[in-house]
């Protein structure tokens, strides 16, 4: 707050946007001590604090995820791969000032970068193998082409008819069997 400001607050101490009165300043513990005897003053007060709301700007607004969240499993997997990168980078950076500086801790240093490189990258073929896991065991909702939806419907229609004919062809089979000739 600058010194023009500093001379414009008011002398109660309470800052608030421009063209607010200190009464709208006021907190709801005050309001309700202040206001116990008259209801009507209440109530105005209370339609002065939901119209100094209503001019305030919500503190973030809900928007719709563009991408679905991922699987439990697959997410855990993620946090884990993401720690041990972490700890990786670290590590070589480490090993790499160890090194300028010709520290005895340099050669230690690398050797655990190095083992940490390979743990990191156990971690993210992790991600992905816990993914294929995932997606595998409760399906990926895919949307086939037309044209293949079409193909395996006259498949599934043509294999209805052979079934069907061969019933009919076991019924007669099994009707003329007992006897000597037809009727």
């Amino acid at each position: 707050m600058g010194t023009a400001e500093r001379s414009e607050a008011p002398a109660s101490g309470a800052v608030g946007p421009p063209g607010l009165d200190e009464g709208d300043l006021a907190f709801e513990g005050e309001r309700e001590f202040a206001f116990d005897d008259e209801e009507g003053e209440r109530e105005a007060c209370a339609e002065g604090e939901r119209e100094v709301y209503a001019r305030r700007a919500p503190l973030w607004v809900e928007e719709p995820a563009k991408r679905r969240r991922l699987p439990d499993p697959v997410r855990t997997a993620a946090v884990r791969a993401v720690l041990l990168i972490a700890v990786t980078l670290v590590q070589a950076v480490t090993a790499f000032l160890c090194t300028l500086a010709g520290s005895w801790l340099a050669f230690p240093m690398v050797l655990s970068s190095v083992v940490s490189t390979v743990v990191a990258t156990w971690g993210v073929l992790d991600v992905w193998v816990t993914r294929q896991v995932w997606y595998q065991r409760h399906g990926v909702v895919s949307t086939p082409s037309a044209a293949a939806r079409a193909l395996r419907r006259e498949r599934r229609r043509v294999r209805r008819q052979e079934r069907s004919a061969e019933r009919a062809q076991e019924r007669i089979r099994r009707r003329g069997a007992g006897r000597l000739s037809h009727p």
